[in-house]
């Protein structure tokens, strides 16, 4: 019996696939042994300083200002352990000190000490000339496009690794998310926005049983938000989802929807609603491409013109 010609079709879809894949996969391996070698990662003494790149890396970030210890972790993808030892390491040397936060006896801040802010700006010189000096043979256009290139790979790899994690609406990160969230409607909506009492809002919709609030982290910092609620029965209604601009063009808003969908199916929902505006049109779109439905008018906010239904699995 001879295989059915759309089967071959498909065999050859998946075979040209795995080879892309498998290239892709080789241009970035590629392309990491070349940077981490010429760049010196691999050096027991990086940049001349008597330590490795661990260490120096930590005390870089450090000098980016008094952190927390467990941010210092998150920003740098370290286990506790692992950075407790570099940690101990530079108190050693002399070069950073941790204290207990004064407003929260639980937490460890770490800071330079003035000899650690002295090797910071030694380090930070290096740092600028060895990638001058891996610049300087290309010629100005060239240099120009490599810059361009490596920014958007940075982008491109930040948002590969974006993380997502519930916190309560009072998280000082989530009223700073929302503001911005408010002031951007307030800006583009003809008549202006206003919030009302949105923080007492948030917490009742968001930080019980029957509802979440999501922050979108990119590398260290905060770069979009997003919550759920009840509304009815196996019905979860997405809300005050925002991306700062800077993290547009990414695909972030799509995952963003993507997780806050996730969590309204694991509440045991079969359906989301949501509710926009006629002003903004990116975001009806990518609603639309997302596989929503418009349905009649379901609430009473006044700014709403859209309303939109999903059914999930």
């Amino acid at each position: 019996m001879k295989p059915h010609r759309r089967s071959l079709t498909y065999v050859s879809y998946l075979d040209g696939m795995r080879t892309s894949n498998a290239e892709a996969v080789d241009t970035l391996r590629r392309f990491s042994r070349l940077f981490t070698a010429k760049i010196g990662v691999l050096d027991e003494d990086f940049l001349g300083r008597d330590r490795p790149l661990g260490e120096s890396r930590t005390l870089f970030e450090i000098g980016r200002g008094t952190a927390a210890v467990t941010d210092l972790r998150d920003r740098l993808g370290l286990d506790s352990g692992y950075l407790s030892r570099l940690l101990r390491q530079l108190e050693s040397a002399g070069l950073v000190v941790t204290s207990a936060d004064p407003e929260d006896g639980r937490r460890r801040l770490v800071s330079l000490t003035a000899a650690g802010q002295a090797e910071w700006t030694v380090l930070d010189g290096l740092s600028n000339r060895r990638i001058e000096g891996l610049m300087e043979p290309l010629g100005a256009r060239q240099a120009a496009r490599l810059v361009a290139l490596v920014a958007e790979g940075h982008d491109l790899i930040a948002a590969a690794t974006a993380t997502f994690t519930r916190a309560p609406s009072s998280d000082p990160e989530a009223i700073r998310a929302m503001s911005a969230y408010f002031d951007e409607i307030d800006r583009v909506f003809p008549d202006g926005f206003d919030p009302g009492d949105w923080r007492a809002e948030s917490a009742a919709a968001f930080d019980g049983e029957n509802g979440a609030f999501v922050l979108l982290h990119l590398a260290d910092r905060v770069v979009g938000c997003g919550g759920w609620q009840t509304i009815d029965t196996g019905v979860g209604e997405i809300k005050r989802m925002w991306l700062d601009p800077a993290a547009r063009g990414l695909g972030l808003g799509r995952r963003l929807l993507a997780d806050l969908e996730d969590r309204v199916a694991e509440h045991g929902h079969r359906a989301v609603r949501l509710d926009t505006n006629e002003n903004l049109g990116p975001a009806i779109a990518m609603y639309e491409a997302a596989g929503y439905r418009r349905v009649p008018r379901y609430n009473d906010n006044p700014y709403a013109t859209h309303f939109f239904e999903k059914h999930l699995v």
